[in-house]
């Protein structure tokens, strides 16, 4: 697993952690062409993304975009980042750390089977590359923000996905996000842990020619 995680990659520990590539921060799509350009695509080739791809996504989601105050791609009320990403590949549930841009390894094994049963038999979740699973830990804006907590997060995770959709776009990739699967199913599928609800499964992955 490891020395195929090497190769997918690059650099890992024995933790089983993947040091992602460097993300882009100039492409050669205008936000504008994106905008224009983005579908919700649910037709998917299987080959897989490489490595610059998944960093690129991943960072585009919620990558950190100035080091001294660690802000993100995505604006979070009082700049809490209740959010978490996972990303589904066959080899396994991956956790993104915005921090380090890295994988650590969550879960082995293909979980897209039990991820489309999840979300109510959308065969097109496993289908695609992979998933980016949005999650979120409401308690984090609870505690600042009290009882407009829920709608800071809902709108944030807003945010992170549209940035996700029109980076894929950019990308020449296919996305779709989806909302419609059972929270409880999601939870145990990816052994999520206590208090973090899945908010959006994103499916991403080449388009079917």
């Amino acid at each position: 697993m490891i020395l195929l995680s090497l190769i997918l990659y690059g650099t890992v520990s024995a933790k089983e952690i993947i040091t992602l590539p460097l993300p882009k921060t100039i492409g050669e799509m205008s936000l504008e062409e994106a905008l224009y350009h983005r579908r919700s695509e649910m037709a998917y080739d299987k080959a897989d993304l490489n490595a610059k791809q998944v960093s690129q996504l991943l960072w585009a989601t919620q990558g950190i975009t100035e080091p001294t105050w660690q802000f993100r791609t995505a604006p979070s009320a009082g700049a809490v980042y209740p959010l978490e990403i996972y990303i589904v590949k066959p080899e396994g549930v991956y956790h993104y750390t915005p921090r380090s841009h890295s994988l650590e390894l969550h879960l082995k094994g293909d979980k897209r089977p039990s991820l489309v049963r999840a979300s109510l038999g959308q065969n097109f979740i496993g289908d695609a590359a992979v998933s980016i699973v949005i999650t979120a830990v409401f308690d984090r804006t609870r505690e600042k923000f009290g009882l407009r907590s829920e709608r800071y997060v809902i709108m944030e995770a807003g945010h992170a996905a549209q940035n996700l959709l029109l980076q894929a776009t950019a990308m020449g990739l296919g996305a779709v996000p989806v909302g419609s699967f059972w929270d409880d199913v999601v939870i145990a599928t990816l052994d999520l842990p206590w208090g973090q609800d899945p908010l959006y499964i994103i499916p991403v992955g080449y388009l079917k020619q």
